[in-house]
C-alpha cells in the first residue's frame, strides 16, 4: 500500500505540488509565528542582560516604599574597594537627562531619557563605556552622548548640546561619544554623561551615589566576594551578584515580551485556520477527481479499508513533505519579520529555531492533510465501484444541505444574541461582556463559514446582470461556474472572510480609539500651544510659567494641581488657573452658572463630579487640607470627560490653591500667541522657556501625533501580521481555480471549441476569482463592523466620550485589496486554462 501510495503521489506532479502547496502555507504561518516569537523573546532577554558579565557585585540602598530614594556616601564606596578581592568599586549615578536635536526635537524613548557618572578608574577608562570619538567628560561644562543619539541629532565631538535635567537647563560642550550595553540604556533611548561631580550636583548630594558597581580581581568566586562584602555593609543596604542581576532583568524582559508572543501565537492560529479551508478544498477536489481511480482499484481486488489507507497514507506522505518545506519557509518569514520589526539602534538577533516548534509543525503539517482528507475519503469509499466506473464525469458538485443551512443560521443567530447581550450589558459589567461578545463572535464565524454556500448564490445573482450586460458570454459563464458548487466556493471565500473580519474590526477600534484621544486632548483645547516635562523630566511648578510673562501678545495659564483635599467630605483635586484667561484656553462648555465665579473666588466643577456628588450652583461646600479649613462656593459646572487631558474635575482660581498649597504641581501650561500657532511663535515660547530641552512645547497636531501615534503603530504591525491570512486566502483562490482548470479541462476546450477565444476563456476564470474575492471581502467586512461595535461597547462605560467611528476608507482600502489579491490569485489559473490543448481536451474521457 505504501508502494501504492509514492507511486500515486509522484505520477501526477501538479497535484502533488497544489497539495504540498496547500498544506506548507499553514505550517510556513505557524512555523514563521513561532520561531518569530521565540526570537524576539531571546533578544529581549539578551538585550536586557548585555553587560552585566562585567560586573561582579551591585551595592545598593534599600528604599521603603513612598520614601524618597536612598543613597550611598563615598565612604561606603571606598571601604567597598579596600575588600580583598575588589578590583574597583565604581560609584553611579542616574538621573533624568534630556536631549534635543538642532531643531528642537527630543532625542530618545520618553522613559528612557537617562544621565549618569562617567566614573573613570585608575587607568582613566570607565568599563561601562567605550568611546568611539573624543573623550570622557571632566568638568563641569562638558557631556559625553551615547552613539546613536549622536547621529540621530547631528551632534560631533565639540559641539555646543543643550540638555535639560530636572533642575533645569544648561549647555555643554560635547567631549566624546561613547557605545554601552543594555544596563545603562534601553533601546532607543539616550544617555548623557556628566563628570562626577556634576552629576552628584544635578542628581544627589556631593559624596553620594544611586549605587555602586563591583568589579573582581581575576579569580576571585563572585559568592565568595559576596559574603565579605555583606558583612561590611551598612543598615539597609544590600548586595546582588552581577550573575543574578542579569537573570532578574532576562526574566523581567521576557515576561514583558510575552504578550507579543500569545498575539504572534494568536494570528499564526487564525492563519492555520484560514489554511484549513484551502487544505480542506484541495483535497476534496482531489479526491473528487480520483472517484473513477479508486472505483477501479476497488474492482480489482481492493477492499474500502485498503482503498482507505492507500489514500490516508498519501496525506501523511504529502503532509510530512509539505511540513518540511513548511518549516523552511516559515523560518525566512521569521527572519523577514525580524527585519521588518526589529528596533532601530539593535544588532540582528539570531533566530531560535526550538524542537517543540519543529515538533508542531510536523504535528500540525502532518495531522491536517489526513483530517482534510478524511471526509472526502469516506465521501469517496461511498459510491459504488459500478457507479463510480461508468459515471463519464466526476459526481456532482455537493449542493449547500439543509442540515449544515440549520446548524448554520442557527449559530449566526445565537452568537448575533450574545454579542447583542454582551455589547448591551457592557455597562454593569465589561469584563463579563468582552468574554460573551468573545463567545459569540466566535458562533457567529462559525455560523458563517456554514452559511456563506447559501449567501453564495444571491449575492453572485446580484452582479450577473451586469456582468451579462458588460460580457455576455464570458460574463454570464463565470456567474454560473462561481454558483456550480457552492461548498466549494464558500469554503474558499471564508477564508478571505476571516481574514477581513479581524482587519475590519481592528480598524473600526483603531478608529474610535484614536477620535476619542483626538476629542480629550485637542477638543478641549482652545490655545495654541501646551507645555509639558516629559515623563521622569523637569517638576514644573508656578515659577516655570513666569517667564512667559515676556511674550508680546500672549496669553497663558499654568494648570497648577494641587491635592489632598476634602471638598464636601469628598477626596478632591484642585486644578489652580488664570480666571482672567483661562475661558480664552479650555472650552469650558458651561451649562449652569458662569466661568466668571472664578474671579469672585469660587470655584467650577465638570458635570460628573457635581452629579456624583450631588453639588448645586450656589452651594457651598467646606474645603480641609492638612491643617488648613475654609469653604468655598460653587459657580459653575461644565461639562467634560474624566479622561481628558486638560479639562479638570475642579477649576479654582490661584488665589485659592495658594491659600492652601504653597507648593502646587503645574501639570502643564497652555498659551495661546498673537497670531496663532507658526515656527515664530514656537521658537519664541521655547526660548522664553530657557530653550529647555526638558519641556515638551506641542501645538495640537503635535499633540495629536503623540497621543495616537502608539494605536497606529500597533495596528500597522497586526494589519502586517493580518496580510499573511490574507495572503494564505488569495493563494487559496490561486489553488481552488488552478485545480478547477484542470477539473474542467474537457469542458474549456469544448467551449473554446464551440468559438470561445483565449481572451473570453481569461476573463472567465479572473471573473470567477473576482466574484468569490468579493463575497469573501463583503461577507467579512460587515462581520467586522459589527464585531468592532460589540466590543467598542464595552469600553463605553469605563471610557466616556468612546463613540462608534467607521473608517469608510480604510474598510474600502480593505475590500480593494482583496479584490487586488483575487485578480492577482487568477492569473496563473487563468493562463493554465487559456492554454487548454483543444484536441486533446474534447478527447479525454
Amino acid at each position: 500500500m505504501f508502494r501504492t501510495a509514492l507511486r500515486n503521489v509522484l505520477a501526477h506532479k501538479a497535484r502533488l505540488l497544489m497539495t504540498v502547496f496547500a498544506v506548507m502555507l499553514g505550517v510556513t504561518f505557524v512555523t514563521g509565528s513561532l520561531v518569530y516569537g521565540d526570537s524576539m523573546k531571546q533578544a529581549t532577554a539578551d538585550r536586557a542582560s548585555a553587560g552585566y558579565d562585567r560586573i561582579s557585585l551591585n551595592v545598593s540602598p534599600d528604599t521603603a516604599p513612598g520614601a524618597p530614594p536612598a543613597t550611598l556616601d563615598a565612604g561606603t564606596a571606598a571601604t567597598l574597594a579596600g575588600v580583598p578581592g575588589v578590583a574597583a568599586a565604581a560609584g553611579r549615578v542616574n538621573g533624568f537627562a534630556a536631549v534635543a536635536d538642532h531643531e528642537g526635537r527630543l532625542l530618545g524613548n520618553n522613559d528612557s531619557r537617562k544621565g549618569g557618572n562617567f566614573a573613570p578608574g585608575a587607568n582613566g577608562a570607565d568599563p561601562a563605556y567605550e568611546f568611539e570619538e573624543g573623550t570622557g567628560p571632566v568638568g563641569d561644562k562638558a557631556v559625553a552622548l551615547d552613539e546613536a543619539s549622536a547621529a540621530r541629532g547631528g551632534y560631533r565631538v565639540g559641539d555646543t548640546v543643550r540638555v535639560g535635567t530636572s533642575t533645569g537647563a544648561e549647555s555643554y560642550r560635547l567631549s566624546g561619544v561613547f557605545r554601552t550595553d543594555a544596563s545603562k540604556l534601553s533601546p532607543g533611548g539616550s544617555l548623557v554623561l556628566f563628570d562626577n561631580a556634576t552629576a552628584q550636583r544635578l542628581y544627589l548630594q556631593p559624596g553620594r551615589y544611586t549605587d555602586i558597581e563591583i568589579t573582581a580581581t581575576p579569580g576571585t568566586d563572585a559568592n565568595q566576594l559576596l559574603g565579605r562584602v555583606e558583612a561590611l555593609l551598612p543598615k539597609d543596604t544590600s548586595a546582588i551578584t552581577g550573575a543574578r542581576l542579569a537573570r532578574i532583568q532576562a526574566n523581567l524582559a521576557s515576561s514583558g515580551s510575552d504578550t507579543m508572543s500569545q498575539i504572534m501565537v494568536g494570528f499564526a492560529a487564525v492563519a492555520l485556520f484560514v489554511a484549513t479551508f484551502l487544505i480542506s478544498n484541495t483535497f476534496t477536489m482531489l479526491i473528487s477527481r480520483r472517484t473513477r481511480e479508486l472505483a477501479l482499484m476497488r474492482a480489482v481486488g481492493a477492499s474500502r479499508k485498503q482503498v482507505r489507507r492507500i489514500l490516508l497514507a498519501e496525506s501523511v506522505l504529502v503532509g510530512l513533505i509539505a511540513s518540511v518545506a513548511g518549516i523552511v519557509a516559515g523560518t525566512g518569514v521569521a527572519a523577514l519579520l525580524q527585519t521588518l520589526f526589529a528596533p532601530a539602534d539593535s544588532p540582528a538577533a539570531p533566530l531560535v529555531l526550538l524542537p517543540a516548534t519543529v515538533i508542531i509543525a510536523l504535528v500540525v503539517g502532518t495531522a491536517l492533510p489526513v483530517i482534510a482528507a478524511w471526509v472526502p475519503i469516506r465521501r469517496a469509499m461511498a459510491i459504488p465501484p459500478v457507479a463510480a466506473l461508468s459515471a463519464a464525469e466526476p459526481p456532482a458538485p455537493a449542493r449547500a444541505g439543509s442540515l449544515r443551512t440549520g446548524i448554520g443560521a442557527a449559530l449566526v443567530l445565537t452568537g448575533a444574541a450574545a454579542m447583542l447581550y454582551g455589547a448591551l450589558a457592557a455597562d454593569s459589567d465589561a469584563k463579563d461582556a468582552r468574554t460573551v461578545i468573545g463567545l459569540g463572535a466566535a458562533l457567529i464565524l462559525t455560523g458563517t463559514i456554514a452559511l456563506i454556500p447559501l449567501l453564495s448564490r444571491p449575492f453572485v445573482a446580484l452582479f450577473r446582470p451586469l456582468l451579462i450586460r458588460l460580457r455576455p458570454v464570458d460574463g454570464d459563464l463565470a456567474a454560473r461556474n462561481t454558483v456550480r458548487d457552492p461548498r466549494r466556493t464558500g469554503a474558499t471565500a471564508a477564508a478571505l472572510a476571516i481574514a477581513l473580519t479581524l482587519a475590519s474590526g481592528l480598524s473600526v477600534l483603531g478608529a474610535s480609539a484614536t477620535q476619542y484621544l483626538d476629542g480629550a486632548t485637542t477638543r478641549d483645547l482652545t490655545g495654541d500651544y501646551l507645555v509639558q516635562a516629559p515623563s521622569g523630566g523637569q517638576r514644573m511648578t508656578p515659577a516655570t510659567a513666569e517667564p512667559l510673562k515676556k511674550l508680546t501678545g500672549a496669553t497663558y495659564s499654568p494648570l497648577n494641581q494641587s491635592t489632598e483635599y476634602r471638598i464636601g467630605g469628598v477626596s478632591s483635586v484642585l486644578t489652580g488657573v488664570d480666571p482672567a484667561a483661562i475661558g480664552r484656553l479650555l472650552r469650558y462648555e458651561v451649562t449652569e452658572g458662569s466661568l466668571d465665579s472664578l474671579g469672585q473666588g469660587k470655584i467650577a466643577v465638570a458635570e460628573y463630579k457635581a452629579r456624583a456628588n450631588g453639588w448645586k450652583v450656589g452651594q457651598q461646600l467646606t474645603v480641609k487640607r492638612q491643617d488648613k479649613q475654609g469653604e468655598v462656593t460653587v459657580g459653575a459646572i461644565y461639562r467634560a470627560e474624566e479622561q481628558s487631558k486638560v479639562l479638570p474635575s475642579i477649576t479654582a482660581p490661584d488665589s485659592l490653591v495658594s491659600r492652601y498649597d504653597a507648593t502646587p504641581y503645574t501639570d502643564a501650561i497652555v498659551v495661546a500667541t498673537a497670531g496663532g500657532p507658526g515656527r515664530a511663535q514656537l521658537a519664541s515660547i521655547v526660548k522664553a522657556l530657557g530653550d529647555n530641552p526638558a519641556l515638551s512645547v506641542l501645538d495640537k497636531e503635535g499633540i495629536r501625533a503623540e497621543d495616537t501615534s502608539g494605536i497606529g503603530d500597533q495596528l500597522n504591525i497586526f494589519y502586517a501580521l493580518l496580510s499573511m491570512a490574507l495572503v494564505i486566502a488569495a493563494l487559496g483562490i490561486a489553488n481552488t481555480l488552478a485545480m478547477s482548470v484542470l477539473e474542467r479541462r474537457k469542458e474549456i476546450g469544448t467551449l473554446r471549441a464551440i468559438g470561445l477565444d483565449r481572451a473570453g476563456v481569461t476573463r472567465m476564470i479572473r471573473t470567477e476569482a473576482l466574484l468569490v474575492g468579493a463575497l469573501g471581502a463583503v461577507v467579512g467586512t460587515v462581520m467586522g463592523v459589527f464585531m468592532g461595535w460589540a466590543m467598542g461597547r464595552t469600553l463605553q462605560e469605563s471610557v466616556v466620550g468612546y463613540s462608534l467611528v467607521i473608517p469608510w476608507g480604510r474598510l474600502a482600502l480593505g475590500v480593494l485589496l482583496a479584490m487586488a489579491g483575487a485578480l492577482l490569485a487568477s492569473l496563473w489559473p487563468a493562463r493554465r486554462a487559456a492554454r487548454v490543448d483543444i484536441p486533446a481536451a474534447t478527447a479525454a474521457h
